[in-house]
């Protein structure tokens, strides 16, 4: 296992949290209201459900699992990207906070750990993060991406490279959930979505596009690995990625899902604190990106969500001294595994793409109208070109 010496800390540390806010969406604010309330008492009682655990001989066991396969992936990814200088190691203290749009990530402090500090100190952070019920996974969910962990490809994926490990939990067993399919999307490092061509998000490629978008299947520790960028902002929402978690779904051959098998049993995002986004918008092509900047305490379906049983933020860690040398962030996500959103009206499927190409949903409900991920990519450019029109 390596020694990686002197860690800084500063920044973030768990959930997916589930909302999403598009321009143009309509609700009852009463009705999110009373939806808001209903998700903070079930993360509550999830955590509460979690927590009852975390001492036992299994929950124990897994939480050494985590901290050497952790430790071992930051390893290889130093050693294949041919890095060899110091790893900055970036943490916040989660028991100063109770809310976390609440969080001004700058006010945290460093942590000078000597080379000799153990793995064990860095990689053991979960935090026991609760997915709450979820309202919309957006308009810009395309069904039937292929199995892969590397979604980034030549074109349109240009950005700081990302590897994210997300675990998931079931809350009412307290162990892993292992066999779940978990899409990944994500907008590009100029807020430009994949596999839509529609008013708002013109992809490169159109709906024939797949770029940062993927499926992994979790392992018997319910992990999933993904390689992927730092996703870019876009006007209207703080910088985030979706994801969405099927379970008994069917394979085929071809690593795609067949259509309406299994369940959907978690709809969710991560969010990225501030000092890292503002970091790595620095470098581009993120410099590219025209579009103005939402942050996470301004992102209004975000926060009305937040609650102190929860916080959407991965840990990460910079794999060297810049971001060049690329970023490893983990997460644990405590999942409901009985639940089942595929009849939420909420659920929305934006596109489809199998051996003929993507093709739009037409019956697509989405309350959201056609605004969304923001922007035009051009074909001649390395990653898009976002228009001025943004809403996703």
């Amino acid at each position: 296992m390596v020694h990686l010496s002197k860690f800084f800390a500063v920044a973030a540390a768990c959930l997916a949290a589930p909302a999403v806010a598009h321009p143009g969406e309509k609700h009852d604010p009463h009705v999110v209201k009373r939806e808001i309330h209903a998700r903070n008492a079930a993360a509550a009682y999830a955590k509460r459900s979690l927590g009852g655990c975390e001492n036992s001989l299994h929950a124990r066991e897994l939480a050494k699992r985590n901290v050497a396969r952790r430790a071992q992936k930051v390893q290889n990814l130093r050693e294949k990207r041919g890095v060899t200088s110091k790893s900055q190691k970036w943490r916040r203290d989660l028991a100063a906070l109770e809310k976390w749009e609440a969080i001004n990530h700058n006010k945290t402090g460093i942590l000078n750990y000597s080379p000799a500090t153990p793995e064990s100190v860095v990689f053991s952070a979960n935090t026991s993060c609760i997915l709450t019920p979820t309202i919309t996974d957006g308009p810009y969910y395309v069904w039937g991406e292929v199995i892969r962990e590397n979604v980034k490809e030549d074109q349109y994926s240009d950005g700081v490279d990302l590897s994210l490990e997300v675990q998931y939990i079931d809350i009412n067993t307290c162990r892993p959930i292992p066999g779940a399919l978990v899409d990944i999307w994500q907008a590009n490092a100029t807020g430009v979505y994949s596999g839509i061509s529609e008013s708002g998000n013109y992809a490169a490629d159109g709906w024939d596009s797949t770029y940062l978008r993927g499926i992994q299947q979790t392992n018997e520790d319910g992990v999933v690995n993904f390689e992927t960028i730092f996703p870019g902002h876009y006007e209207g929402r703080a910088t985030h990625t979706h994801l969405l978690t099927h379970l008994n779904a069917t394979v085929f051959p071809n690593k795609t899902l067949e259509v309406d098998t299994g369940s959907v049993a978690q709809i969710g995002q991560l969010f990225w604190n501030e000092v890292l986004r503002s970091a790595v918008e620095d470098t581009y092509p993120y410099t590219l990106n025209s579009q103005p900047v939402t942050s996470n305490e301004d992102d209004q379906w975000a926060k009305l969500e937040a609650d102190s049983a929860y916080d959407p933020f991965p840990e990460y860690i910079y794999l060297g001294e810049h971001l060049d040398d690329g970023l490893f962030a983990w997460i644990q996500i405590g999942v409901n595994a009985t639940a089942d959103y595929t009849d939420n009206s909420y659920y929305s499927i934006a596109a489809y793409h199998d051996a003929d190409g993507g093709h739009e949903n037409a019956d697509d409900t989405f309350v959201g109208g056609s605004g969304g991920g923001s922007g035009t990519a051009s074909s001649g450019s390395a990653s898009g070109t976002p228009s001025p029109s943004a809403s996703a």
